[in-house]
């Protein structure tokens, strides 16, 4: 069984069901369906979708080049990722259809508009053996399974129940986003404009569109109920750029952001995408850990299947530290970074004097060297 169809539930599901594993999908939302997103995939996470051959769920969208980056007094720095290994800019209402319709197209029984309520547990506790369901009817159901793959999302019911995961005290950031038209001065690179009390991304999309998203912790900020506007027409790097925009889709909130989990799973459980920890969305490698991370969790529940090994929990944490805990490092490092209104001042001397090192460091976050 796996708990949540979005990409990581759905690499999960394609990669278990070409192995010839019978695989239930299950998700509480109807697909297609829109996800606050920086819509932005990039050169790592496209490496993972061409090695699964999975090239195709891109198509239409817009080559990423790298990223701008600017600073609160006018600082500005691009970086390029390396020429033919550029970035994508896809919605994720898109993106997350046709990875659901590649896990399907593999074998996968995919169960929309089912809500998990948690896991099924063993009679003394110690492992995850099933999910319990909630479908239309209203009727709880519960399947058992040999392993369970929670990639529910970053409130994941069960690794919250299963005590794995929890949202920490600090930082407590949230994510204000919506989809404009008529944005100008859109070019072939993402754009994050990191400000004092928050930072801005701007993404390109397929047909004159463009994602505009704020994050910060300020609650100041966040008690304004139009903080997104009020943002963007208040900075003077951007606003001019939205004089003549039309949102045309609702805003969405997302927080608070950061997710610790203290184990990639338990005994009858593997944890994948953001169920498994999620940092924030300011390096946009969010898909790339939830593709490479489905990926590691796929291959241990194939290999707890063919071997009977209890310890599958044990291989995939190790596993992904052995991935990921580099990046993970450098993420927080950021996150702290953009957070000290102080440190971003000085992050804004070191772009003018040192833009060399800022390029170096856009191109790791966007995994160039991974792709």
């Amino acid at each position: 069984m796996i708990a949540g169809a979005g990409p990581a539930g759905a690499i999960a599901a394609l990669i278990l069901a070409r192995a010839g594993v019978r695989v239930t999908l299950v998700d509480r939302a109807s697909f297609p369906r829109d996800k606050l997103c920086g819509d932005t995939i990039n050169p790592g996470a496209r490496t993972v979708l061409r090695r699964l051959g999975l090239d195709h769920v891109t198509a239409g969208g817009l080559p990423v080049q790298g990223m701008i980056v600017t600073g609160p007094r006018g600082e500005r720095v691009t970086g390029a990722y390396d020429g033919h290994r550029p970035g994508v800019a896809i919605s994720r209402r898109e993106l997350d259809e046709r990875l659901l319709a590649a896990a399907a197209a593999a074998g996968a029984e995919v169960r929309q508009g089912v809500l998990v309520q948690g896991p099924v547990m063993s009679d003394d506790g110690g492992a995850v053996v099933g999910i319990e369901l909630v479908g239309a009817s209203g009727r709880v159901e519960r399947e058992r399974a040999r392993i369970t793959i929670a990639a529910d999302g970053r409130s994941s019911r069960i690794a919250r129940t299963t005590g794995l995961s929890a949202t920490p005290r600090r930082p407590r950031r949230w994510a204000v986003g919506a989809i404009f038209a008529g944005v100008s001065g859109l070019t072939a690179y993402g754009e994050m404009h990191v400000r004092d009390r928050c930072y801005m991304g701007i993404a390109p999309l397929p047909g004159g569109y463009a994602n505009g998203c704020v994050v910060t912790g300020d609650r100041a900020l966040l008690r304004d109920p139009d903080v997104l506007m009020t943002t963007i027409r208040s900075d003077d790097g951007i606003a001019d750029r939205f004089a003549h925009a039309t949102r045309v889709s609702d805003v969405t909130v997302l927080g608070p952001l950061a997710v610790d989990a203290r184990a990639a799973g338990m005994p009858g459980l593997l944890l994948a995408g953001d169920a498994a920890g999620f940092i924030d969305p300011m390096t946009g490698d969010g898909l790339r850990f939830a593709l490479r991370g489905a990926e590691l969790a796929a291959g241990e529940t194939l290999r707890a299947l063919d071997a009977g090994w209890l310890d599958a929990h044990v291989r995939l944490n190790a596993a992904r530290r052995g991935e990921f805990a580099a990046k993970w490092r450098f993420n927080r490092a950021l996150r702290a970074l953009a957070s000290s209104p102080a440190a971003v001042r000085v992050g804004g001397v070191s772009a003018v004097f040192l833009p060399r090192l800022l390029r170096r460091v856009i191109q790791y976050a966007g995994d160039v060297t991974l792709a």
